[in-house]
């Protein structure tokens, strides 16, 4: 069982690292923030084998609070474990900022040169993350992440402030710096003097706030984004994470006749569409065929006939399906269908149709 402790884990990072090390079985986390004081701290780095210290400030009411926490609260991890004569793996989130001459980056590199002195007096096992921005889930908006401000905004109608459109922005997700952490709990250490995470992206602000504006208009347009973009999947999962509980939940546009109501679900340029139909008993929908598209059906409720005529052969199929069965039957191209629902209730089908 591997002891663990997590400096600042009240923070965006922290809180997702936390909830990840309690899902494993192999080790006991301790998490621990500012209000917990020096005395929980001295505990907890007695019998830590790994430290994780990701506490420190970046947006202080005061300039000075960079140096007293960024580095102080460092050196203070240092001077403990020398005095307990420990030598966990420690893992430190610095920023790329750390190369710039401001309050923060000066605060950043000078806790960078505390732990690496530490680490060549006494051997002790250390490793560096000079990280960009990073984004995901849990991050705080309107503090210091253009991502979280935009999703936070766009998710609730509000306006969104581009001043830069055209600068730059370098950003990893916090579930793939959460991944790179765990994997110094199995022994990884860094190739170099810093450690980076994969992947990592780079966008504009302007190309960032059309994106997840987007976002927002796919349940009007119900098309999906292209997931088959890393940068594109991520985006989408983080700005769901910020809709307001009270709006989870959205209509379909419902077509009815006296037939039942068929409502489309999804679409995707490259997967299809998705959509779905209630059928009254008796009823037959389709008695059409296709060209080239294909479709699949799935009866979710009910009892139904699917029947099909090849348009050249003549040739005919009936295939009887039944809710209970979850059967997809594929439907092809160049076959008239028909589905009718020969059961004494409501049919409800799911349907994929590959354009």
């Amino acid at each position: 069982m591997t002891s663990v402790l997590v400096t600042g884990a009240a923070g965006f990072i922290g809180a997702n690292l936390v909830e990840a090390l309690r899902r494993r079985s192999d080790v006991t986390a301790t998490a621990l923030d500012r209000e917990d004081g020096a005395d929980a701290l001295d505990r907890a780095l007695a019998t830590a084998d790994v430290v994780f210290h990701l506490a420190g400030v970046n947006r202080p009411t005061n300039d000075t609070e960079f140096g007293a926490v960024n580095e102080g609260v460092t050196r203070r991890v240092v001077e403990t474990l020398e005095r307990r004569h420990r030598l966990p793996t420690l893992v430190f989130t610095s920023s790329t900022q750390a190369e710039l001459d401001n309050p923060y980056g000066r605060s950043k590199r000078q806790a960078e040169d505390v732990l690496r002195a530490w680490a060549g007096r006494t051997g002790a096992p250390l490793v560096v993350y000079r990280l960009p921005g990073v984004f995901g889930k849990w991050c705080r908006p309107n503090y210091n992440s253009v991502v979280a401000t935009f999703c936070h905004n766009v998710a609730r109608d509000l306006p969104l402030t581009v001043n830069d459109p055209g600068r730059s922005l370098p950003l990893v997700h916090v579930g793939d710096v959460v991944e790179a952490f765990l994997r110094h709990l199995d022994g990884a250490t860094p190739g170099g003097p810093i450690a980076s995470v994969e992947p990592e992206f780079t966008t504009t602000v302007g190309d960032l706030a059309a994106a997840i504006q987007a976002f927002r208009g796919h349940r009007t347009t119900l098309q999906l984004p292209d997931f088959s973009d890393g940068f594109t999947r991520r985006l989408y999962s983080t700005y769901v994470s910020y809709l307001p509980a009270e709006a989870f939940a959205y209509g379909l546009q419902r077509r009815e006749d006296p037939r039942g109501v068929l409502a489309e679900f999804l679409k995707s340029p490259s997967l299809g569409q998705i959509f779905v139909s209630r059928t009254r008993p008796g009823i037959t929908r389709g008695n059409h065929y296709h060209d080239a598209k294909t479709e699949k059906f799935l009866v979710l409720e009910g009892d139904a006939v699917i029947a099909f005529r090849h348009r050249v052969t003549g040739e005919t199929a009936r295939v009887p399906v039944a809710g209970t069965e979850l059967r997809v039957v594929d439907i092809p191209p160049g076959w008239a269908h028909a589905i009718t629902n020969v059961g004494d209730h409501e049919l409800i089908v799911l349907f994929w149709a590959s354009e």
